[in-house]
């Protein structure tokens, strides 16, 4: 009894990854890789198929953390920590997330994950290809394809978004909900990815990009939704100081934008819009530019027909009203309610009337 309890006692200062690949190229190499404070996988180590196609790592980690093999051009993302005995069977003549795999129930979840992206990802792809070849037939059908086209398209996002969301939720205590949540947006999800981050146990914080994603979801809830704007002065167009107290009691979108910024620029007539159809109800705007030049920011309000208070640091990006808000990108906007409070964030296009249309009724 004893010999047998001491070999089959497991491992538990390292973890297998190991398996048989069929159908690979001629003299294969399996990579696998890992990914560095930046999340950019990097390869760690390398081994040829046998002549059967079987390949092995023997690895130790301090932590729980997300690998990757690449066998010629496939890829398979997997999660391991110490003691696990990953097994995966592929046949790479068949495409899509088909391996089989066991020994790691997060992997498992990777790979049902990637498999629910691959289906969003190609009703994007059918969309995309229908716009082309009709769009080719007939050159001067670009607008008319574009909004027939764009609601499947925002849908689809959509659904996926709301799929991915269930998924973190589903998969809180594990890797494969932060694998998820990496996926997505953090600008368009940052209410949802804040309270995920809240709610991430100690152990997965033990790894570094866990928890380099945790202290910028904990940097971001002062400026998230539901919290309250921080005040600020700033000059506007003609020298004369402006302040988000100025505005206290009303509804005020802040709209960050430069007369360089094309995205800006294309955004302005649908702010334009709103502003005119909503300004009746109670709808204010306050444009910050990131300009450095006075004069093309002027010509730009001019041009672009802004009427509301325009406003600048004249700093870009490193404005002090910029830094307060984090802007590190633009077109950004920041919708704050009567009580001072931000009420949604970064909404343009439609999204933006839907909920001017739902907010002032």
């Amino acid at each position: 009894m004893l010999t047998t309890a001491l070999f089959s006692c497991k491992d538990n200062s390292t973890f297998t990854i190991s398996g048989i690949v069929t159908n690979a190229s001629k003299n294969p190499v399996v990579y696998l890789q890992q990914p560095d404070t930046t999340g950019q996988y990097k390869t760690i180590d390398s081994v040829k198929l046998s002549a059967d196609g079987d390949f092995k790592f023997k690895k130790h980690t301090p932590y729980a953390n997300l690998y990757r093999l690449k066998i010629d051009t496939i890829q398979i993302d997997l999660a391991a920590q110490n003691g696990d005995a990953i097994d995966i069977h592929d046949n790479l003549a068949v495409k899509g997330t088909t391996y089989t795999i066991s020994g790691s129930d997060a992997s498992k979840s990777i790979q049902n994950f990637n498999r629910l992206a691959k289906h969003f990802d190609g009703i994007n792809s059918g969309l995309a290809a229908e716009f082309q070849a009709k769009s080719q037939v007939n050159p001067k059908s670009v607008d008319s394809l574009t909004k027939a086209l764009m609601p499947a398209y925002l849908k689809n996002q959509a659904d996926f978004g709301h799929q991915a969301l269930m998924f973190v939720k589903n998969n809180q205590q594990s890797l494969a909900g932060f694998y998820a949540a990496s996926m997505l947006d953090p600008v368009k999800f940052e209410t949802p990815l804040i309270n995920y981050a809240e709610g991430i146990n100690a152990d997965l914080l033990k790894n570094p990009l866990v928890k380099k994603f945790e202290v910028a979801m904990e940097a971001a809830k002062p400026l998230s939704v539901g919290h309250a704007a921080p005040d600020f002065n700033i000059n506007d167009i003609e020298g004369k100081p402006v302040k988000l107290s100025d505005y206290k009691g009303k509804w005020i979108m802040i709209d960050f934008w430069a007369s360089w910024c094309v995205p800006c620029r294309q955004e302005n007539p649908n702010v334009l819009k709103q502003y005119q159809n909503f300004h009746g109800k109670g709808f204010n705007v306050l444009g910050i530019s990131l300009d450095k030049d006075k004069a093309a920011w002027e010509k730009a309000v001019k041009d672009d027909h802004l009427v509301w208070t325009q406003s600048s640091d004249l700093n870009s990006f490193q404005g002090s009203t910029e830094q307060l808000y984090h802007i590190q990108a633009i077109p950004s906007n920041f919708i704050i309610d009567p009580q001072g409070k931000i009420a949604a964030k970064n909404i343009r296009g439609t999204d933006l009337e839907d909920f001017l249309n739902k907010t002032l009724k």
